[in-house]
């Protein structure tokens, strides 16, 4: 039986303590600026409409965000892409030299070097064939020091959803933070568990403006969890962590969901066509797996052979070969019907070579 969930005994005993910076722009926040002139913050006075400082709490974005996805602006912080979000999680909970975080290989690679980076061991379980995760073995790996259990679903590179049931059941019997980062969440037909977010105080998500959205630029990611953690998380990040202009390209693309959907629709609609093509292309693609990302992965003969056939052929796709689980496994990249073509072309063309 889980004890009951206590945020505070798994956040760090420094952050506790810690009084966060107040930057001018969280000082004053009175709506009716119009009429006002900032002196407060050392800004250059001469407009160019980045002069001043952006906002930090990045209001009219989340207000978007919270309409969209029908999640509170309280229970929602912003990042400097999704990789800052997540090292900004390492930093709340993980105690270096002393607390350890759970990773589910093949997965995304950012978990575990974060995890260096901030001196933190990670215990890897691997998935099963199904590539899903292994329940019984991630529950027996860890311990009193296990502060995060990252889940990657859709997962990369492997592109299926891992099962309501696992996840579920991992909610209710890990002890610490269960991160879920659904950056590919728009190409599945599986629901966010953004749906069920209440359900679980221990569940942190991550998602992006990078992958659907096509925002990969202006590197902007998004986490939802409850008021507690996003409170503790605020208190630590910088104070100005996601610019002005990413914050008005964000609002600009945000308003436009209808064309954000007819992308989704395209890319989804090109996976499948993809997906058909290659299951009946050559013989040295051994298996092409189901997805539910924005990408498709690949088994073939030799991975290191073919891969560097297609770079001969103006085609750059990513080697996972090395990867646990992946041997021989490439993964590619949905593009628009035009790239795949010539991608079907070059896979064509390299079969006897």
């Amino acid at each position: 039986m889980k004890t009951k969930f206590n945020l505070n005994n798994l956040i760090r005993e420094n952050i506790k303590s810690l009084k966060p910076y107040s930057s001018a722009r969280d000082e004053y926040k009175d709506a009716n600026t119009t009429e006002m002139i900032f002196l407060d913050a050392n800004e250059n006075p001469f407009e160019n409409g980045v002069n001043r400082y952006p906002d930090p709490q990045q209001n009219n974005v989340k207000d978007l965000l919270s309409k969209i996805k029908g999640i509170p602006k309280k229970n929602i912080l912003l990042g400097n892409g999704s990789d800052e979000v997540l090292d900004l999680i390492f930093r709340v909970f993980c105690e270096p030299k002393q607390d350890n975080i759970i990773t589910l290989p093949p997965t995304y690679g950012m978990y575990a070097v974060l995890a260096n980076i901030n001196d933190v061991e990670n215990r890897t379980v691997l998935l099963n064939e199904s590539f899903e995760p292994n329940v019984k073995q991630i529950l027996e790996t860890a311990d009193a020091h296990s502060k995060l259990l990252f889940l990657c679903s859709p997962n990369n590179p492997t592109g299926n959803s891992f099962s309501v049931e696992a996840v579920e059941e991992l909610l209710t019997k890990f002890n610490g933070l269960v991160v879920l980062d659904e950056a590919y969440i728009d190409f599945s037909e599986q629901k966010s568990w953004l749906t069920r977010i209440e359900e679980f105080p221990n569940l942190i998500i991550i998602q992006t403006l990078s992958k659907a959205y096509g925002l990969a630029g202006v590197r902007l990611g998004i986490c939802y969890a409850s008021t507690e953690i996003i409170k503790v998380l605020n208190n630590i990040k910088p104070p100005y962590n996601v610019n002005e202009l990413t914050q008005q390209r964000a609002i600009v693309r945000l308003q436009k969901l209808d064309e954000v959907n007819n992308e989704i629709g395209q890319l989804i609609s090109e996976r499948k066509r993809l997906k058909k093509e290659l299951e009946g292309c050559d013989s040295y693609i051994e298996r092409v797996y189901p997805s539910d990302g924005n990408f498709l992965l690949l088994k073939v003969d030799d991975a290191n052979k073919r891969y560097q056939q297609l770079i001969d052929y103006g085609v750059v796709i990513r080697n996972r070969t090395n990867q646990p689980l992946c041997k021989n496994c490439l993964r590619i990249s949905v593009g628009i019907c035009e790239e795949n073509q010539r991608l079907l072309r070059a896979l064509k063309a390299i079969k006897d070579l």
